[in-house]
């Protein structure tokens, strides 16, 4: 049996169906970590207005295409908690509160913050500036003390830990400071050598074709340097050898396939067919599963309805502690209104 290590809380935003980037640098290391961590597995829709407001129509779609995904890559409702962000008003109550903690210098700070104003053309927007408060409050609601994260979210979580601690040295111990649980899968580039990103183009989705797949595998990147099959290649930096790295189970026809690559032995075409058939045949298990439950969309919005019911008074009890050590526990209206009524008729 394992050894139970605590509450983690990590999550997706809903921007369309997920790729094999997300499936090995976050969802195997989540379907893992079901086995010791109580988990809640958050899809937050709140998060896609930041930067994609103008478009309400696509939300509704990517929360269930991601959950699909989820479930297929092997996300466990027995044994995890999914839950919908935007159901729970808790989500947006407590980055209401943490935020008359957060400076505004400091948000400013955020690296995420001007690199998206500038790569997305966006006119800055107090949401988008607020982005790492919401996901604060989307960790400390649930009292998580684990966060399974890249390298690029830790300036956010350390926020998390900021907020957390502040918190607490105003108003008594409530929070604990949530520790980063670093992906041991490295980020898959994208098929052009880029950042794998949607906007991009040059990812692979889960939901896929074989045939799809096996059509943008043959247009991968690979070494810019080699012209003819028998120019000795690199496989450093080179995408089609990463994949393969963290696809392909046999790793001593890797080695020996990388040996030839470099010696001239092999062409492209022929490394690039034998990851198309490795990708496809690691695939199958997940996209039979994902064909099922896409044939069943209502199975999945009950699995997300009854997870974040499941997740809802958790949520609730942590506002409603944050209200009364702020001074702010709400009176009963309907009890004050019937003590009223009482003491004038006496």
């Amino acid at each position: 049996m394992a050894e139970w290590k605590g509450r983690i809380l990590t999550g997706h935003r809903p921007t369309g169906p997920r790729h094999i980037g997300h499936l090995v640098g976050t969802l195997q290391t989540w379907v893992d970590l079901q086995a010791s961590y109580e988990c809640f597995f958050l899809i937050a829709d709140l998060h896609v207005l930041t930067t994609d407001y103008d478009h309400p129509e696509r939300i509704q779609k990517n929360v269930l295409e991601v959950a699909t995904d989820w479930l297929a890559a092997g996300i466990d409702p027995d044994r995890s908690t999914l839950v919908l962000q935007s159901a729970l008003p808790q989500h947006a109550q407590l980055t209401t509160l943490l935020g008359m903690l957060a400076g505004v210098g400091r948000l400013e700070r955020n690296p995420t913050y001007k690199e998206q104003v500038q790569e997305l053309n966006l006119q800055p927007s107090l949401g988008l500036l607020a982005y790492p408060v919401l996901q604060a409050a989307d960790i400390l609601i649930y009292k998580a003390d684990t966060v399974p994260v890249g390298e690029d979210q830790l300036p956010h979580l350390e926020l998390t830990r900021e907020l957390a601690r502040r918190f607490n040295q105003l108003y008594g111990e409530t929070f604990p400071e949530p520790q980063a649980y670093l992906s041991p899968h490295p980020r898959l580039p994208g098929l052009d050598n880029r950042t794998m990103h949607t906007s991009y183009g040059n990812q692979i989705y889960l939901s896929e074709t074989p045939q799809e797949t096996a059509r943008k595998v043959m247009g991968m990147y690979t070494d810019p340097t080699r012209i003819h099959a028998t120019d000795p290649g690199h496989v450093e930096g080179n995408p089609v050898f990463t994949y393969l790295d963290a696809f392909d189970p046999d790793k001593n026809e890797v080695a020996e396939l990388k040996s030839h690559y470099r010696a001239g032995k092999v062409g492209d075409v022929e490394v690039k067919r034998r990851l198309a058939e490795v990708l496809n045949r690691s695939l199958a298990p997940l996209r039979e599963r994902r064909a099922g439950l896409a044939s069943h969309p209502d199975r999945v919005r009950e699995i997300l309805i009854a997870g974040t019911e499941k997740a809802r008074p958790v949520a609730q009890r942590t506002i409603e502690e944050v209200l009364e050590k702020m001074g702010l526990k709400a009176m009963n209206p309907l009890k004050t209104a019937n003590e009223t009524m009482s003491s004038s008729s006496r």
